[in-house]
C-alpha cells in the first residue's frame, strides 16, 4: 500500500492570533502531524515586518525537509508567497504567477508552485496555490490552473493533487469550476463517508476555504485538523491534513500517460 500524508496550511506569515511572531511555534504545529508533504501559504522571506527572517528556509530547517518557495509578491528584496516542504524525493516542475484582475486596483499578486514527489516508487504531482479574494479574480486564476500551463500541461500525469488556500467555499463558482476536473478529497465517496472538516478561522472553524483536490488514482484514507491550544493560536487558519492512498488504478493511469 502506497500512502502519504499531505498538509495545507496558511501560516499568516507565522504571526499568531495573539499577534506574536513565532516561526518555531508554527513548526511545532506542523511536526505534530508528521506530514510527508506540506503546502504553506503566506510566508515572508526577508521582510522587515517579520524581522527579515527567511520563513520558508527556517521552517524547512526546523522540520528537516527540503523546500521550494515561490514569491507571489516582491517589494525590492522583500518577498511574500508560498512554499512546499517535503522529506520525500522531489523535483520542482514550475512556479509562476496567476492572472491578475486589473479591474480592481491594488489586489495582491497570486501564484502557484508545482513539484513532483516520489511515494514508494510512484510519482505524484503536487501544486500549491493561494487564490485571491475577489470572485472574478478567483475564477480567472482557477481557469488558469485548469488550463494548458498547469493541469492541462503535458507533464501533469495522474496521480496529482491541487491544494492550498482557495478563499472559496464549496458554494462558490470557483470551487464548482475546480470540481469539474478534480475531486475534493473530503467529498463523500465509497472510501470516505465522513463530514468535511473546516479550518477557518482557527479560533472557531466553520468555513471551508482550504482544500485538497485530487485526480483519479488517489483515495482518501483520513482527514484531520488539529484543534489544540497551540494550533488555534499559531495562525488564523488551522492546518488541513489528508492521508491519501495511491491505488492500482492510479499507477496504471500514470504508466499509460508516460507511454
Amino acid at each position: 500500500m502506497k500512502t502519504f500524508r499531505l498538509m495545507t496550511y496558511n501560516v499568516h506569515r507565522c504571526v499568531g492570533t495573539d499577534r506574536k511572531l513565532d516561526v518555531e511555534r508554527v513548526a511545532e504545529v506542523i511536526a505534530a502531524e508528521r506530514p510527508d508533504v506540506v503546502a504553506l501559504q503566506e510566508l515572508d522571506v526577508g521582510r522587515a515586518r517579520t524581522q527579515s527572517v527567511d520563513q520558508a528556509h527556517r521552517l524547512a530547517e526546523l522540520l528537516k525537509m527540503s523546500f521550494h518557495f515561490h514569491p507571489a509578491m516582491a517589494v525590492e528584496e522583500e518577498l511574500y508567497g508560498d512554499a512546499i516542504l517535503t522529506a520525500l524525493p522531489e523535483r520542482r516542475i514550475k512556479a509562476q504567477g496567476l492572472p491578475l484582475y486589473r479591474r480592481v486596483p491594488g489586489l495582491e499578486p497570486r501564484g502557484a508552485l508545482w513539484i513532483e514527489v516520489e511515494v514508494g516508487g510512484a510519482k505524484v504531482q503536487i501544486i500549491n496555490t493561494h487564490l485571491g479574494l475577489v470572485p472574478q479574480e478567483q475564477k480567472r486564476q482557477a481557469a488558469a490552473l485548469l488550463g494548458p500551463e498547469w493541469i492541462g500541461e503535458e507533464a501533469w500525469r495522474a496521480p496529482g493533487v491541487l491544494l492550498g488556500d482557495f478563499n472559496a467555499t464549496p458554494y462558490s463558482a470557483t470551487y464548482r469550476m475546480l470540481r469539474t476536473a478534480l475531486r475534493d478529497a473530503q467529498a463523500p465517496s465509497p472510501a470516505w463517508l465522513r463530514p468535511a472538516t473546516a479550518t477557518f478561522p482557527s479560533s472557531f472553524p466553520f468555513m471551508r476555504i482550504d482544500h485538497v483536490f485530487v485526480t483519479k488514482g488517489l483515495e482518501t484514507r483520513a482527514v484531520s485538523s488539529p484543534y489544540d491550544a497551540r494550533a488555534r493560536i499559531a495562525s488564523d487558519h488551522l492546518p488541513l491534513v489528508i492521508d491519501l492512498e495511491i491505488t492500482d488504478a492510479g499507477d496504471r493511469a500514470a504508466e499509460a500517460a508516460a507511454r
